[in-house]
């Protein structure tokens, strides 16, 4: 009697694919439905960011960022103003520090109700979570709105502060986003967390071992989730985070449900971090005086902040001009990118979406 032979084949998942959250191509080896091996081809997205920054003016720059992780926008904006600010030795008006962590955490909240919503979507929730994701995300943007004028791409941090006061009502409509938001975090637990189908889908899947973790680099909410407590934020505090009291969620398993949780339970803290600098926001002045033109003295520097997706770092070499002698971007997505190939190997072919989801890549900080 024969006997019966399988033969491997290739398919190509992507760029053009709903799933992919972006121009993402994966080159997936299969036995049946079984992964056997998967190279990430990226690139399709490359806009030259590091050279375009090389030939503009430091604030100029900032524009630039919002393109990176356009999701996370503002904390990108924060970033990098940080970066140049320790060069130039600025003191931040204690006014600015506050606005400017309010702003970021909301922005990390709008980032992870999206990553939340699209990871459900793409595991066959159609409609319900999505869309409650972008009810609540919708009332962030009207806040960021009211704030710059802008609702993605928002310029609005500037060197020794941000580009504008936070308007009348501000403070109002934050605290009501919070008392609205706080409970709707319930419901999201009752509708998905511990719904049987989404257990089945990502229980046990994308198994990211605390070792893997550390030798691609991963870091932010799929690092927290092998197990690994470690946020910027707490080890190496910037701007007014060192007053203010949160904690950092972390599980221990690193498969796709515990990446799903930490993102749940940040936008917990990040509404206690919102919650008590809103309360304690100073008078006085919004950004720091400086000359027009800004010449960094000549000196280099790397310095790193927790972005919704994790360590996004600048390091900048100044030559004394009024632009970089050089600037490198350190985007968490792309070293969270990197571990796909191993997640996805001995996998079926649906479960790659769902481990693509659960590590909520940008593509635009990816390819840069």
């Amino acid at each position: 009697m024969p006997t019966l032979e399988t033969q491997q084949f290739s398919v190509s998942f992507g760029p053009q694919h709903p799933s992919t959250h972006g121009v993402l191509h994966l080159q997936m080896d299969l036995d049946g439905e079984v992964i056997v091996n998967c190279t990430p081809h990226i690139g399709y997205l490359h806009r030259d960011f590091e050279k375009i920054c090389e030939n503009r003016t430091y604030t100029q720059i900032i524009p630039f960022t919002d393109r990176l992780d356009y999701i996370g926008a503002m904390n990108n904006n924060f970033g990098y103003c940080l970066t140049v600010e320790k060069l130039l030795g600025v003191v931040i008006p204690e006014r600015a520090e506050y606005i400017r962590v309010i702003i970021a955490e909301l922005n990390r909240i709008a980032s992870h109700l999206l990553a939340v919503g699209t990871f459900v979507q793409d595991l066959g929730a159609f409609g319900t979570p999505l869309l409650y994701c972008f009810r609540e995300r919708e009332m962030i943007l009207d806040i960021f709105e009211m704030t710059c004028g802008a609702r993605l791409t928002y310029n609005y941090y500037r060197l020794g502060g941000v580009s504008a006061d936070i308007p009348e009502g501000f403070v109002q409509k934050v605290k009501d986003f919070i008392r609205y938001f706080r409970p709707k975090l319930t419901d999201y637990h009752r509708l998905i967390t511990n719904n049987a189908i989404f257990l089945i889908r990502t229980k046990d899947i994308g198994v990211l071992s605390k070792e893997k973790a550390l030798n691609y680099a991963i870091s932010g909410p799929s690092l927290r989730a092998s197990g690994i407590k470690f946020d910027l934020r707490k080890e190496e505090p910037y701007s007014i985070y060192p007053r203010l009291e949160f904690d950092i969620p972390t599980r221990d398993s690193g498969d796709c449900w515990d990446r799903y949780i930490v993102r749940m339970e940040e936008m917990e803290q990040s509404l206690r971090i919102v919650e008590q600098a809103i309360d304690k926001i100073p008078e006085g002045d919004f950004i720091a005086k400086l000359p027009k033109i800004i010449k960094v003295p000549p000196a280099e520097l790397y310095f790193r902040t927790e972005s919704p997706r994790g360590e996004l770092g600048f390091y900048l070499i100044s030559d004394g001009s009024t632009k970089p002698y050089r600037l490198k971007c350190r985007a968490p997505s792309f070293s969270n990118l990197s571990v796909i190939a191993e997640l996805v190997k001995g996998v079926k072919i649906a479960d790659v979406i769902a481990i693509l989801g659960s590590l909520d890549i940008v593509l635009g900080e990816i390819d840069r």
